[in-house]
């Protein structure tokens, strides 16, 4: 199987290069994001949770998320591999992955990092506010989510360069250009 960790900042494109890796390669999409917002349209009770966390740009805890993504994993028939999209976020989570996957002799096959440059990013996400109307698209929210990339997501990158798995790509620029080295990253890694 083919497993892949697409990991960015808030607003580099981990959601439009993951549905193109979806159609290249034909793997299932979990987008930790997607199944969050779902909750919240839901009003459950996990999604009045979420709400409140994600509003405040913080992150919800490992082990919710370790449970959300294990049950996502575990419905999955049939599958060539999954895009990890908003997953793992914190090297606890990066753990907690390894081992689900390595319980049905799996493993990451790859980190791809998308670098974006801080300024790119707050104008593509308030771009994507005006656009989508999200909630957690404004400029107060945004650095609050920046900071909280800085300083929890970010140190997995020495984590899966310690691993082996990264993968990095300048995802500034064309939208082809950046599919292309994604591509030439994953292809080098199977």
């Amino acid at each position: 199987m083919l497993n892949i960790v697409i990991f960015g900042a808030p607003g580099s494109g981990k959601g439009t290069q993951s549905e193109k890796i979806v159609e290249k390669y034909g793997l299932d999409h979990i987008s930790t994001g997607d199944v969050l917002r779902a909750e919240i349209k839901a009003d459950s009770e996990l999604g009045r949770a979420a709400k409140q966390l994600i509003d405040n740009g913080q992150l919800i805890p490992d082990d919710l998320m370790v449970s959300i993504l294990e049950a996502k994993l575990n419905a999955l028939t049939d599958s060539k591999g999954v895009i990890f999209d908003g997953f793992p976020r914190t090297i606890a989570q990066a753990e907690a992955l390894k081992k689900m996957l390595n319980k049905h002799a799996e493993d990451v096959t790859a980190m791809i990092e998308l670098d974006v440059p801080e300024d790119e990013l707050m104008t593509r996400l308030l771009l994507r506010g005006q656009a989508s109307g999200r909630a957690d698209d404004n400029e107060e929210t945004i650095k609050k989510r920046l900071i909280v990339y800085n300083e929890q997501t970010s140190p997995l990158k020495e984590w899966y360069k310690n691993d082996g798995k990264h993968c990095y790509i300048n995802g500034l620029g064309e939208l082809d250009r950046i599919f292309n080295d994604i591509v030439a990253a994953i292809d080098s890694r199977i």
